[in-house]
């Protein structure tokens, strides 16, 4: 098979299998703040009560979880649409 076809079928997987790595990332999220700094809440960047340590630290994990959900993501995506058209998307 082409690999025009490959990365056609990888289209609209890409986009939802996207979406559900943005809700996966941001529910591991939760829990591994919930953990690590012991607070419920992770802090919004705007939240005056907060340092900006804190804010910084937050926003790094999260977003180092969310690559690393959406690369993990990603590479299944494609080696699924590999394995159905017989092509590795592009």
């Amino acid at each position: 098979m082409s690999k025009s076809i490959g990365k056609a079928a990888y289209r609209p997987v890409g986009v939802l299998l996207g979406f559900a790595a943005g809700a996966v990332a941001g529910a591991i999220f939760r829990q591994v703040w919930k953990v690590t700094a012991g607070d419920g809440e992770a802090p919004s960047a705007t939240d005056e009560d907060r340092g900006w340590g804190e804010i910084l630290a937050a926003a790094a994990l999260q977003g180092a979880i969310f690559a690393v959900v959406r690369a993990a993501v990603d590479r299944g995506g494609a080696v699924g649409v590999r394995r159905m058209t017989g092509s590795w998307p592009d």
